[in-house]
């Protein structure tokens, strides 16, 4: 049996976005978990992600309230695979550099560990120190973006299929 994971970042709802589209609500409601790598904007933002989700693992970003009750970093063991979930908060230099640190220091030597991070609004993977690291993008085209995208993750026992998934607004 295999787990499905929605992966977002970035609603930025209301400050740069008004609403999370219909294709990511659906995606969200289909999986069986989500991941959110922070930057809700709002607590109303984080509980409409929250009550479309089955369960959701979810961080703190850069213009979330600070008292939000998620933690800075998460790790979220699905099957055989370790995701670490942080923002990437920070500066643009070093970006890749600072999560994936973030990555190693969380990884478990057990099972294959890969991050997930936001902050930059564009869908990147990358690679650090031998784990994979992967940015959604904003699921709501927040500016400077011009495309809501975000990933689907299959996991199978300690096999691992990313999908991208973007659309323009």
């Amino acid at each position: 049996m295999s787990t499905r994971v929605a992966i977002i970042s970035d609603t930025h709802i209301p400050s740069r976005a008004s609403e999370i589209p219909d294709w990511v609500l659906d995606e969200l409601d289909a999986a069986d978990l989500a991941i959110h790598a922070g930057d809700f904007d709002t607590y109303d933002s984080y509980d409409l992600v929250q009550d479309v989700t089955p369960e959701l693992t979810a961080v703190l970003g850069n213009i979330d309230p600070p008292d939000l009750d998620v933690p800075e970093v998460a790790a979220l063991d699905v099957e055989g695979v370790r995701f670490v979930v942080t923002h990437g908060t920070g500066d643009i230099a070093g970006y890749e550099e600072r999560v994936g640190s973030i990555v190693a220091e969380h990884a478990d030597d057990d099972r294959q560990t890969v991050g997930v991070s936001g902050h930059t609004h564009q869908q990147a993977e990358w690679e650090h120190e031998g784990y994979t690291c992967y940015n959604p993008g904003t699921c709501t085209a927040a500016d400077p973006a011009t495309i809501a995208a975000m990933l689907v993750a299959t996991v199978d026992g300690e096999t691992l299929d990313i999908e991208k998934m973007q659309k323009s607004t």
